[in-house]
């Protein structure tokens, strides 16, 4: 029996510190907050992402009564980006999340689900996708959604 180390690498920053287009990114993903409907949970995420052609495309979270109806602020915004304008990759993505007390200290993190689909554009476009999760501490910039995964499952698993 061996062990693998495996490293990565996030980079963590002020918002300030980013170069301008991130921070405007940063901005819209908090804006988007406020087109989150979190009746249950009164967790507001907004998503910007930033396409190849530099349109930005915003996502928020949707709750529902049937809990599984529901869609994340990241995917939201990965599949109408996607809907719209399939030959544009995604450069990057911004997550920002408020709650009761305002926007959160810690960057949010994707759930599995999304980082999932995060995984399946770089995989689709054969590049990595940038993830900026702000707080109001800093950012987290993580290059790829495989450092948050870094065993990930994607379409090459299947074909053995």
């Amino acid at each position: 029996m061996k062990t693998i180390d495996i490293n990565i690498r996030i980079q963590f920053c002020q918002k300030d510190e980013l170069q301008q287009e991130d921070q405007e990114l940063i901005d819209c993903a908090i804006k988007a907050t406020n087109n989150s409907y979190a009746r249950y949970s009164n967790f507001h995420v907004g998503a910007a992402l930033r396409l190849e052609d530099g349109r930005v495309v915003i996502g928020a979270n949707q709750e529902n009564a049937a809990f599984p109806s529901g869609l994340c602020a990241e995917r939201s915004a990965i599949f109408a980006a996607q809907s719209q304008w399939p030959e544009q990759a995604i450069t990057t993505i911004a997550i920002a999340a408020r709650n009761a007390g305002g926007l959160l200290r810690e960057p949010v993190t994707p759930c599995g689900s999304c980082r999932q689909v995060i995984l399946e554009m770089e995989d689709r476009y054969q590049r990595p996708v940038r993830i900026l999760l702000y707080g109001t501490d800093g950012v987290y910039v993580i290059g790829s959604v495989k450092d948050l995964m870094p065993l990930c499952f994607v379409d090459k698993n299947m074909k053995g």
